[in-house]
């Protein structure tokens, strides 16, 4: 009989609430040797969006772009720091496009059985984009997904 959980996605976002839900997912593939991948999504799909609304113009699309692209590569640096120390093989990947429609392409590339989600942002406008993709993330994945809470993550990753 397979495992149950045997390979984890855990999407970065950079947000305190992702960062522990890395934490998380690292706690869990060390206990349950599990595969273990982090994904950051530059969203592309919401660049354009504003682009097409005309509150971006293309160059300011493109350096924000290159923006996300930047922060999302020291995001996903820290996670692999992060997994190293405990150590935790961690495969990183960075895609662009709509955030949830990408988590959900690398789950099912994957054949994930388990997608892990930072719980809800006190940040009004980053709560709105994030929560979006949750929703769609939790209505359409194949495969279960778990919105991270504990408030205890901390201390089991500096015990692990």
């Amino acid at each position: 009989m397979k495992p149950l959980i045997s390979n984890i996605i855990v999407a970065v976002t950079g947000s305190d609430a992702s960062i522990l839900a890395s934490k998380y997912a690292i706690i869990m593939a060390k206990q349950y040797h599990c595969k273990l991948t982090a994904v950051y999504v530059v969203d592309t799909a919401t660049i354009k969006q504003l682009t097409l609304s005309k509150i971006f113009i293309q160059e300011e699309a493109s350096e924000y772009e290159k923006s996300l692209e930047a922060n999302g590569s020291r995001y996903l640096g820290f996670v692999d720091e992060l997994a190293h120390a405990k150590g935790v093989k961690i495969e990183i990947i960075m895609r662009k496009g709509a955030i949830f429609t990408e988590i959900i392409h690398v789950a099912d590339e994957k054949k994930a059985d388990l997608i892990l989600l930072g719980g809800w942002e006190k940040d009004k406008k980053t709560r709105d984009i994030i929560g979006h993709s949750h929703r769609e993330i939790i209505l359409n994945a194949k495969c279960s997904v778990v919105l991270v809470k504990e408030p205890n993550i901390e201390q089991l990753y500096k015990h692990l």
